[in-house]
């Protein structure tokens, strides 16, 4: 029940991002980009609070990770929109995108787990 709650939320999340990244680029997938690396910092925080001890409830961390960020990101349009690129001979921009949606989203999870740690330094936890 809680992974599929969060997972209504992260759907919905993701859909509204994608809406509203539609004012800045149609043809360029703006907003399965921005939830890839979005959900990449999310889960990058996650991480860092569950390698915490009990900072999060197993049941907490089951309706965020898996449920809200599993629904947010979205490996399977990453892929149609790459296809469609390539299918469109658009070979750069397919390999600008795939490379780009990695590196940025591995850098986003990075940053969330220091950006976390750096808070509980300051906090004295």
């Amino acid at each position: 029940m809680l992974v599929g709650l969060g997972g209504f939320a992260g759907s919905v999340s993701r859909y509204g991002l994608s809406v509203a990244s539609q004012r800045f680029s149609i043809e360029w997938p703006i907003g399965t980009l921005a939830a890839n690396v979005l959900g990449c910092l999310a889960i990058g925080i996650l991480t860092g609070l569950s390698a915490r001890g009990e900072t999060l409830s197993p049941e907490i961390r089951l309706a965020l990770a898996t449920g809200f960020c599993g629904g947010f990101t979205t490996m399977s349009s990453m892929v149609y929109e790459t296809a469609e690129m390539i299918r469109s001979s658009e070979y750069l921009h397919a390999m600008v995108y795939v490379t780009g949606t990695f590196l940025l989203s591995m850098t986003a999870f990075v940053a969330g787990t220091m950006t976390l740690r750096i808070l509980i330094k300051i906090g004295g936890g």
